[in-house]
Formats: C-alpha cells, structure tokens, sequence
C-alpha cells in the first residue's frame, strides 16, 4: 500500500515533468492546484460524494506521466468510427498529436487546435475558460488543473453550422510502469451555432493507467451543442471525468454518454441553465461486468427562469459490478417555470451485481414541474415468456429485451455510422459476458 506521502512525492514528480518552458501564470496555476489536491488528497469512503466509490486501488498505484510519443498511438487514433468527420484531434497520453489530426473542410472560423497552442494565445477565451474551473471538492479535477498543459480547444462561431461532426480522440497508452494523462478540453459553441461533437476515450494494454480528464463547455445564446461522448478504455484502466457545461440564454444542450470500459469509472457531468430558455439533456446507457465500478455523478443547475432539463440513464450490470447513479436537481429561488425530469434504470444479469442510485431534487421556488424516478430489476420473465412462446430462442429473447433496453438512449445519437458501431460494441461485450 502506498502511503499518503509517497502518493504526493509520484505526484510531484510527474509535475516537474511537466515542460520547463510554461509562462508565469500557468505555473502559478498548477502550483495553486497542487496545493489545493496535498490539502485534500484522494477522496474517501467517509466522503458523502464517494460513498460508494473506492478509489483506493488508483491512490496505492505509482503513475509516471505518459510520454506523448508512445508507440501505437496511431492505431489508437485510427479507432474512431467517423468516415466523414469534419475534423478529428488526436490527444495522445495527455498532449495534442498535430501528426494524427486530421481536418476536413471546417467551415470558416472554426478552431480544433491543440490546447497548449490556445493557451499561449495573447487574449485567449480557452485560457480564461481553463482558469475559471471551480476545483473545490473535486479532487481529481484539482488534481487535472495541477497538470494543466494540453489538449484540444474548439471554437465553433457564431451562426456556423456544422454539417458533419468534429471527433475528439484521447488515447492512452500504457508503458513498462502505470502511467497517468490529464488532458482538458475546452469547447465552446457560440451564439446561434449548431454542431455535434464527438469525444472518444480509448486505450489498450492489460497493464493499469490513469485517464484523468476535464472538459468545459460554454453554449451561447441559441447555439445547439450535441456532445457524445463514447467511453471504451481497456479493461484495466482508471477513467476519471469532469463534464462542467453552462447554457446561456435559448442554449441546448444534448449530451450522449455510452460508458463501456474500465476497471473504475467515474462520470461527473455538471450542467448550469444560466440564460433563460436553456436546456439540457443528459442521457447514458453503461454495461459492466467482473468487478468494474462505474459510477455516475450528474447535477443540473436551474439558475434561472423558463429551463428544462431531461435526464436518463440506463445500466446493465452482471458478474460482480457495481455501479452508482447519483443525480442532482438544482432548482434556485427565482428559477420558476422550471420543467425538469430525470429517470434512472439498471438492469442486473447477476445476483451478485448491484447498484447504489440517489435521485435528488432540491427545489427552492414554487411554481416549478419537477419529477424523478429509479427502477432496478432484472428481465422481465412475462416479456420472456411472450418472445420465447412466438419462437424466439432464450437468447435471442433476452437479446431483444436489452436491445430495446439500451436503444432509448443509443437511438438519440445523430451519427448514424457511430450509432451502429456503438451499438455492435455494447452488444459483442455483453454477448462475451454473458457466454
């Protein structure tokens, strides 16, 4: 077991990795962010927000930051399903990969660069985004802006329409010791733009690695942001992400999440209505198996008049998983009119799987239309029966049944070509558990 202090000296020492060259403000910035983590350190059991959540087995492990120039990242890079992108940005173990990127015909104005680039920009939006991470209480975000260096920054312009998706890849690829990256992203859709954007975590290797990632998204008045996210690191890995987005006025967003890989897993998706008119969907469909953890830790903040907002996740759990649901309703005292729903159903193949779901709602006006629902069972024996009694074999039967389980959400993402390739993924790693 590694000890409190031997866990902040792997932590220093991939910081001094960091490059040499950063300007002032951005080393004060990591400084500052480091101070914050040693104050607190990895979050435990005793911690209302960790209940259920060990992450022991991520503090007792060494890491050494990755390199950005390991072997196979182009392979890795090559995973994403998307033939007609209109761009897609390669970051491999943390840094922005210029080589693996490649850009279509973006419309004008449009920015997919390299954050680090964005950063060093005289006047840049993407450093005052980055800056304005409120890291209190959230360790491993702390623990991101303590190694803040690259990752992508998006820009889509004012009234641009985007005709074809960006792809996002982060790939991590362990070497000979465990390794850890911290990239963040920065996206930002501005007034009256519409645009998907597709961000694809990969990995590979039987050994443990670290992907710990943060990503702030700002929708300006009347744009319309869909952001999929497609989860798939290898079975060993530890997937930490913070989702922090704010709407402003008339601003959607639609979040797609699909969680399929890793040892422990742990969503935070955090969505501000900041403008009224805003609204935001925050939707996920997550398999686990063996004795991976997922957890989902989602909040939607109603911070104004006239939003809505519509929430549904859905799990399928056997061997040994657990998995958490933790969804958060925010409705502040001069957010009437609010219209929010949230629903949340898991599904257990085993008698030993399990989930732990808190549905809140916390309501401070009065004239607001608020509900929220959780259900976890396991197939239902009439449906099975019916199919089975019209022909169907058992497994085909309980193959329909999840199918139409997880399409409530999978049939919302726009790409067709990543739908179907989603869709195939979930279903060949639930037919290998299930065998």
């Amino acid at each position: 077991m590694t000890s409190a202090a031997q866990t902040l000296d792997w932590i220093r020492d991939g910081q001094r990795g960091l490059g040499t060259r950063a300007p002032e403000w951005l080393t004060s910035h990591r400084r500052d962010a480091l101070e914050h983590f040693e104050a607190t350190g990895f979050p435990s059991t005793r911690e209302e927000a960790w209940r259920f959540t060990n992450v022991g087995p991520i503090a007792s492990t060494v890491f050494d930051l990755a390199a950005p120039d390991a072997e196979g990242a182009e392979a890795l890079a090559a995973a994403n399903e998307i033939r007609d992108s209109a761009a897609t940005a390669v970051v491999v173990n943390g840094c922005f990969d210029e080589t693996l990127s490649a850009y279509g015909a973006l419309p004008l104005g449009v920015v997919v660069e390299g954050l680090a680039v964005s950063l060093e920009a005289d006047g840049s939006s993407a450093r005052d985004i980055a800056l304005d991470l409120d890291i209190a209480g959230l360790p491993f975000a702390a623990l991101n802006a303590a190694f803040l260096e690259d990752g992508v920054h998006i820009v889509i312009p004012e009234g641009a329409v985007l005709s074809a998706p960006i792809q996002v890849v982060i790939a991590t690829l362990p070497g000979a010791r465990p390794v850890m990256a911290h990239p963040r992203l920065v996206i930002e859709a501005r007034a009256q733009s519409h645009a998907t954007i597709v961000l694809s975590f990969v990995g590979e290797g039987g050994e443990p690695y670290l992907s710990n990632v943060v990503t702030q998204v700002r929708v300006d008045g009347g744009a319309v942001l869909e952001l999929i996210t497609d989860q798939r690191e290898a079975a060993a890995a530890f997937h930490l992400h913070h989702l922090h987005a704010v709407c402003g006025e008339g601003g959607i967003l639609h979040s797609r999440a699909v969680s399929l890989g890793g040892k422990i897993v742990r969503n935070d998706l955090a969505a501000v209505l900041d403008g009224e008119g805003a609204h935001a969907t925050l939707d996920g469909v997550y398999l686990a198996d063996g004795t991976d953890l997922v957890d989902n830790h989602t909040s939607i903040d109603h911070a104004v008049a006239h939003c809505t907002s519509h929430e549904l996740y859905k799990g399928i759990l056997g061997g040994q998983a657990k998995a958490v649901f933790n969804g958060r309703i925010l409705v502040r005292p001069d957010a009437q009119k609010t219209d929010a729903k949230q629903t949340n159903r898991a599904l257990l193949l085993s008698d030993d799987a399990q989930i732990n779901s808190n549905p809140q709602l916390e309501i401070f006006a009065d004239d607001v239309k608020c509900t929220h629902g959780a259900a976890v069972g396991q197939l239902d024996e009439e449906a099975m029966f019916y199919l089975q009694a019209r022909g169907l074999t058992p497994a085909q039967a309980r193959d329909m049944l999840l199918h139409a389980f997880a399409g409530e959400v999978l049939g919302e993402i726009s790409v067709p070509e990543l739908r179907i390739a989603l869709e195939h993924r979930l279903f060949s790693r639930l037919a290998r558990y299930l065998a």
